[in-house]
């Protein structure tokens, strides 16, 4: 059972309260985005505008991943120096956990807590510690996230979809920075119909590109609902009635 009210060492003055609402915000423990929407809430201080993800919220001490099978990780509040996750290749703002060996692997509390399998509607999708040597992101078009990092992706069985996790952080934060936000939801981005035609096999027949491209909104969807909760509400089924008719 999750408490509705919790005192927290970064916010000291108020009780943090579990709410759950559509406003994305920018969490105040590891510095990255989130939204209340769904099963994912977040603790807040309305009365300062403050808040925490439940995974920064209430963190393990330490913890294991299964990518770092050796390694052992700890939660820290702040880490020295400019530092990069190397689930999504952004940098370390905040709070995050960091394995206590010479390689010091550093993991947002989020990219720690995702699944390792995804499914919905036929579609599976498992999480991959670095993108497969046939497929490449469908947004970057390339197998790195940064120089140094490979960075996670999940791709789906049947092999024609593959989406770096960083990728589709992307994809959300530029959207809401554009203010293309509702009260159903974010609109997202969904591959061209360039894309859609070459991975589809230059089909002759729009039915099969529209296939293609239901079926890439179904994979985003999925990742998206990982990642944040579910922030993307009817925006996705009017793209889905616009592309599978």
């Amino acid at each position: 059972m999750k408490l509705t009210e919790i005192k927290h060492p970064s916010h000291p003055q108020h009780t943090l309260t579990l709410v759950a609402a559509q406003e994305p915000y920018s969490c105040d423990g590891c510095k990255q985005i989130g939204f209340r929407q769904g099963e994912r809430s977040c603790y807040e201080c309305k009365q300062c505008d403050f808040h925490l993800h439940e995974e920064c919220a209430m963190p393990e001490s330490s913890a294991f991943h299964p990518f770092f099978e050796t390694c052992e990780f700890k939660f820290i509040e702040n880490v020295q120096g400019e530092r990069r996750c190397d689930a999504c290749g952004k940098d370390v703002l905040g709070f995050v956990y960091q394995s206590q060996d010479k390689n010091a692997y550093d993991l947002h509390p989020c990219c720690m807590k995702l699944e390792p399998t995804l499914n919905g509607d036929g579609v599976k999708l498992k999480l991959r510690e670095k993108v497969s040597s046939r497929l490449k992101c469908l947004k970057c078009k390339s197998k790195k996230v940064a120089n140094n990092i490979e960075g996670w992706s999940y791709e789906s069985n049947c092999g024609q979809y593959c989406y770096h996790v960083a990728c589709v952080k992307d994809l959300i934060l530029d959207n809401w920075k554009k203010g293309q936000t509702s009260d159903t939801g974010l609109q997202i981005m969904v591959p061209n119909m360039e894309d859609a035609v070459e991975q589809s096999g230059r089909s002759k027949k729009g039915k099969k590109v529209n296939k293609y491209l239901t079926k890439a909104i179904l994979v985003l969807r999925l990742i998206i609902s990982a990642i944040f909760g579910d922030p993307i509400g009817i925006a996705v089924v009017c793209f889905e009635q616009l592309f599978s008719s």
